[in-house]
């Protein structure tokens, strides 16, 4: 009885915050569709936002809402069919969202960097392809989980040591040779993303850095106090970065004790299932905080006017 209750209590914490990130990201995206019919022209920048906040909407509707659905007393809702598509759905956002942040923070480390030829060159073919890069991206990540359907069935009623429940489906943990290859190149996948992110999360701390100490020798305290629009805009990227590793970390954490366990962790994977959604929840309110406003009825009264 103590058991449901924690776990009632679980799902309708996990609706209320399901409902705070879906609000947060359908300003975003609506605010974009409001510039495009508008005919203003969307910044590279902004381009990629897109693809994340689309991204984050899609990974908090499949998987938060199915569990807490299950939280909250619905048990097997889901047919085979259902579980195949929602977990596809999981592993394509959760590989685009890694994805994006890392196009963001390196488009935004080559942009802040200081202009030679070099650096001009790369920017100009930068701010060129980067919606054809989001584009493909998608592609990319829906041929690189193809398999995933494979290994995921339905409502599990037998006890299996080989089934990681999810509470409504069950992912069949095969240990071949081809598995573990298809495993590793997804690590190679999500390692280079990571490394990349941590190179331009370097570069982008030590131009900050730089372009303080140069503007507390030029101008006076009060001015320094003041700061551009690329440094807030970088501000903005690392907290988002330092939102989303910290996630990432945390959830590959829960995923190896839950995995490892010798007992079901239900409860841990209602934790998991939180600490994989912050980041699209609390993702877009970052966001907002950089972003004008004044330009669109759809961003909420606290963005930046």
């Amino acid at each position: 009885m103590r058991m449901a209750t924690r776990h009632f209590a679980m799902g309708i914490f996990l609706f209320s915050q399901i409902t705070l990130g879906i609000l947060g990201n359908s300003s975003i995206l609506f605010h974009y569709i409001f510039l495009i019919l508008t005919g203003k022209h969307l910044m590279p920048k902004d381009l990629i936002l897109k693809h994340l906040t689309f991204a984050n909407c899609l990974s908090i509707i499949s998987r938060g809402i199915p569990r807490a659905m299950s939280d909250c007393g619905l048990k097997d809702f889901l047919d085979d069919i259902a579980c195949k598509l929602i977990v596809y759905i999981c592993r394509i956002t959760r590989g685009m969202s890694l994805y994006a942040m890392c196009l963001l923070s390196c488009f935004q480390a080559i942009t802040i960097n200081p202009s030679n030829c070099r650096c001009l060159t790369l920017k100009h073919r930068a701010t060129k392809y980067i919606g054809h890069c989001c584009s493909v991206s998608w592609l990319l990540h829906l041929f690189l989980n193809i398999l995933t359907p494979a290994r995921v069935s339905g409502p599990s009623y037998k006890k299996n040591v080989t089934n990681m429940s999810y509470g409504y489906c069950s992912w069949v943990a095969s240990g071949n040779v081809a598995t573990a290859l298809y495993m590793l190149l997804l690590c190679f996948s999500d390692a280079l993303c990571l490394t990349l992110m941590a190179c331009s999360s370097v570069s982008m701390v030590s131009v900050l850095y730089r372009h303080k100490r140069q503007v507390k020798h030029i101008h006076s305290a009060q001015h320094a106090l003041k700061d551009s629009p690329e440094d807030r805009a970088t501000q903005t990227i690392l907290i988002l970065m330092c939102i989303f590793v910290l996630s990432y970390s945390f959830s590959s954490i829960v995923v190896i004790l839950t995995t490892y366990s010798k007992y079901p962790m239900l409860w841990g994977v209602s934790v998991l299932t939180f600490i994989e959604i912050c980041f699209p929840i609390f993702c877009p309110f970052v966001i907002i905080s950089n972003m004008n406003s004044s330009s669109s009825p759809f961003l909420p009264c606290f963005g930046k006017r």
